[in-house]
């Protein structure tokens, strides 16, 4: 499995540039490609960007909507593709800090560290799959000011430590600001060719 990790701020083109690899990624290998949704429409704002999102992907795309049990989702995917083994598949996950709020706000116990940790068990399990593409979008949220309220500074620092820990997992990380992404971790050969398929 090659594991993309994407971060970048609020509007920085790190959403734009995990759909341009999946793209190429559908285009060079044929790859049938998942979205995986974590934001949930709790209000006219947010109704208003999953419009967007939809509005600015392919509509060829398949949709799983999954706010809380990401890792179970991505793990039905990859045992699938590993029973049917059709085709290579790509999954774009969009975002891990909606993912991350939606399990804070839980009012199921201990919700977050179970999921996270399920999350790390099965990229670490399925690691060494193959033709599975798996880029997962990330707002980096710890350039600011510290937050004043308890639950808000919990979620920056949880943020943090997740993606130091998917970090250390993935093949690639890629830092996303002002529309140019910045290569934190690569995998040499499979970046080259990506990169230069972005950059057209």
């Amino acid at each position: 499995m090659s594991i993309h990790l994407i971060l970048g701020g609020a509007r920085s083109g790190k959403s734009s540039f995990a759909e341009t690899l999946a793209k190429q990624y559908e285009k060079n290998e044929q790859s049938q490609v998942y979205y995986l949704a974590t934001a949930q429409s709790l209000d006219g704002e947010m109704s208003a960007r999953i419009k967007q999102h939809k509005q600015q992907r392919p509509k060829h795309w398949a949709l799983i909507e999954s706010p809380i049990q990401l890792a179970s989702a991505i793990k039905q995917l990859v045992l699938t593709h590993q029973s049917e083994h059709k085709t290579p598949i790509t999954i774009l996950v969009d975002c891990l800090t909606l993912w991350l709020s939606n399990c804070l706000c839980s009012s199921e116990k201990n919700q977050w560290q179970q999921e996270k940790q399920h999350l790390l068990n099965v990229l670490c399990d399925y690691a060494q799959t193959s033709e599975v593409n798996l880029l997962l979008v990330s707002n980096e949220v710890g350039h600011g000011i510290v937050p004043m309220g308890e639950l808000s500074r919990d979620f920056v620092d949880q943020a943090g430590w997740l993606h130091q820990e998917i970090a250390a997992i993935a093949t690639n990380v890629d830092f996303i600001m002002a529309g140019i992404a910045l290569s934190l971790k690569s995998n040499p050969l499979k970046s080259k060719s990506l990169n230069s398929q972005v950059k057209k």
